[in-house]
């Protein structure tokens, strides 16, 4: 099984979103892929209008909480990828090494068009990785 570490910032919209949809279109495809996330400060809570656009989606992020990115997620991880937002190393409390970045806009404080908008660049981003990942089976 391949392992996906999503790192943003506080872990609380565009990581989790695609950790979410990561999960939820492997299994529909019964891919042997899983998703985690996590953030390099980590922060209180999800973004709520995020669970809502994907709630929207038919993707719950019920039961998701962020979570500090610890030494062994980035060492258990086929492929770490950072969403565009940032993650400095220096404040990074685990070595990674990224394999690419996203540049994703950050859904913190937009309107709900603009994270719907973020959420469908997700999607397309998690499914060509799906896509790639299943070509190189």
């Amino acid at each position: 099984m391949k392992t996906v570490l999503y790192v943003c910032v506080h872990n609380a919209g565009r990581s989790q979103m695609a950790e979410a949809y990561t999960n939820h279109l492997a299994r529909e495809r019964n891919l042997p892929i899983i998703a985690f996330s996590a953030g390099t400060v980590g922060g209180t809570q999800l973004n709520p209008v995020a669970a809502q656009v994907m709630e929207e989606a038919g993707v719950s992020m019920g039961g998701h909480l962020p979570k500090l990115i610890t030494q062994a997620m980035a060492n258990s991880a086929d492929k770490i990828i950072t969403m565009g937002c940032g993650v400095d190393a220096e404040a990074c409390p685990a070595r990674i090494f990224v394999t690419e970045d996203w540049g994703l806009d950050d859904p913190k404080g937009q309107p709900i068009e603009t994270v719907r908008a973020i959420r469908d660049q997700i999607r397309e981003r998690v499914e060509n990785l799906l896509n790639e990942e299943n070509e190189n089976e």
